[in-house]
């Protein structure tokens, strides 16, 4: 049977509920804590929950409601300097270390502004053309991102905490489950991959976009382009926590050979022990615990060592024998061996050895779009797959995450190469 194609005013409306939807996502995730919470920072590269509602708010406004909508009233103009996250073109914003700071606008200021947004993006879609969809998705994709940091800024926050707080006791960790769903025994030693390497070709094709996310990519994934790989092995599985803690009861954190000069130097200064989460007491020698957005739960030794900043998994992977793969080498085997690969996808997002630098032939759009990506591409590591804490549909095999060597309050774990 031939499918209808959809009509216009079709596609509007199924955006128009995606955008509704995403966006009670967002306040659905703060729902949970107490009002005291909503300002939480735990340190300078973290955001407060009230925060990451009032920015992706703000994105709709200053980048898609405000150039395109005739007559738009907006927020008051001085919380623009507010919730500006990093775009210069578009003025100046406050600190980001002292976004805790902000007890003003209050939550119930900051619902009802994006309960305003809503109804102006609403009126923006069914009047016009299909002009501002491109943005509108933009917008999306952003908002889930800020849904991930969000999590993890909140269990960043609340791990400093004596108390240990608990984000929601039903909390389902899906590690497990990544676990179960293998065909292989996780205890046993992990299983190799081969690729015979040659000419690859990665990144998005602009020309074919793919279904999946309802086309879209971020620039910073293309232009599809080609690489020389040598053959090389893939790990199929991810480091476990019982695999990591044998590197650790080597003297893994001892041992500056293992270690990037700078990483070495920033784990001595930070005392780093064992991954950002793992708990033990005072008495006890051995690590049993993990902090979770469900609180402390006993340490799950099959479950994939998570939490780690990139000098940490390019230290476990040089005392392993074993080295990170390169982005170019992830893709390529997610791309032609999948079924084999298991927990790709939202388990843990996964270092590379790569560095976050652009595509050949990549350019930044003009304005403040522009800033979204390609102004980063200095002093950061490509990680790539998914996490748990992921939203739905917001994975692609060519998503390019990225993150800074010494960052470990995410989602982050080990996929090991030869």
């Amino acid at each position: 049977m031939v499918k209808s194609p959809i009509t216009l005013d079709q596609s509007k409306e199924l955006l128009l509920k995606r955008l509704l939807s995403i966006r009670q996502v967002s306040e659905e995730l703060v729902a949970p804590l107490l009002p005291e919470e909503l300002c939480l920072q735990g340190m300078p590269d973290a955001s407060p929950p009230k925060w990451h509602l009032a920015h992706t708010n703000w994105f709709f406004e200053a980048l898609v409601l405000r150039p395109h909508l005739a007559g738009y009233e907006g927020s008051d103009p001085r919380w623009s300097y507010l919730f500006n996250s990093y775009y210069d073109s578009l003025g100046n914003r406050h600190p980001r270390p002292q976004r805790g700071l902000l007890t003003r606008p209050s939550i119930e200021a900051v619902m009802a502004w994006r309960n305003h947004v809503n109804k102006e993006l609403e009126r923006l879609l069914l009047d016009r053309n299909d002009e501002v969809n491109d943005l509108l998705e933009l917008g999306l994709q952003h908002e889930q991102q800020h849904q991930e940091l969000l999590l993890m800024d909140v269990l960043d926050g609340f791990s400093r905490q004596p108390l240990e707080p608990v984000y929601r006791s039903d909390w389902q960790e899906k590690w497990d489950l990544s676990i179960s769903a293998m065909n292989v025994d996780p205890e046993c030693k992990l299983d190799w991959l081969n690729f015979e390497g040659g000419l690859a070709n990665i990144g998005v094709d602009q020309a074919h976009t793919s279904e999946a996310n309802n086309g879209f990519h971020f620039d910073n994934e293309a232009p599809r382009h080609k690489v020389w790989l040598q053959p090389f092995q893939l790990a199929n599985r991810l480091v476990s926590n019982s695999e990591y803690l044998e590197f650790m009861v080597d003297g893994g954190y001892e041992r500056p050979e293992l270690w990037m000069s700078e990483g070495w130097s920033i784990r001595t200064q930070r005392s780093w022990l064992s991954p950002r989460y793992w708990r033990k007491e005072e008495a006890d020698t051995n690590w049993n615990w993990e902090f979770t957005l469900a609180g402390r739960k006993p340490l799950n030794p099959l479950a994939p060592v998570r939490h780690l900043s990139w000098f940490e998994a390019d230290a476990y992977a040089r005392w392993a024998d074993a080295r990170l793969p390169t982005e170019a080498e992830w893709e390529w085997a997610a791309e032609t061996n999948d079924s084999q690969i298991h927990q790709l996808h939202d388990v843990l997002w996964q270092w590379t050895a790569s560095p976050y630098r652009p595509y050949p032939g990549f350019k930044p759009v003009t304005g403040a779009i522009g800033e979204y990506n390609g102004k980063f591409m200095s002093s950061q590591f490509v990680l790539r797959g998914s996490s748990a804490l992921t939203p739905p549909r917001h994975a692609r095999t060519t998503y390019r995450n990225f993150f800074s060597p010494a960052s470990r309050w995410m989602a982050s774990g080990i996929r090991l190469a030869l």
